[in-house]
């Protein structure tokens, strides 16, 4: 029984490892390279942009007269801007989507 204990016990050790699951790489980048428009909903999220980097983010985008922007509590930029003669509701969200909607 003594010599068993220690194989045991050196052989879970051993196994352990092994039988780790790995979850696969997410591609999770946090900001587009692209400007876009994806008129789905805003994603929640923890938002790092500035009102400055989201006003910019969403004219990149298209938009004119981006303004009264506030971050919602879901972590969304939200406020107004001009597409064409349209004003509309916009977001950005901590991807870097642009939303039209409320």
């Amino acid at each position: 029984m003594r010599i068993t204990t220690p194989i045991l016990l050196a052989a879970a050790l051993a196994a352990g490892p092994a039988l780790a699951q790995t979850s696969p790489a997410k591609n999770n980048v946090a900001i587009k390279d692209a400007h876009t428009v994806d008129d789905g909903a805003s994603r929640s999220g923890a938002n790092s942009f500035t009102q400055a980097q989201a006003r910019e983010h969403i004219a990149k985008s298209g938009f004119t007269n981006v303004s009264g922007l506030t971050k919602d509590a879901h972590g969304v930029w939200r406020g107004t801007a001009k597409k064409g003669a349209r004003t509309l509701h916009v977001g950005l969200d901590f991807k870097g989507n642009v939303s039209t909607g409320k």
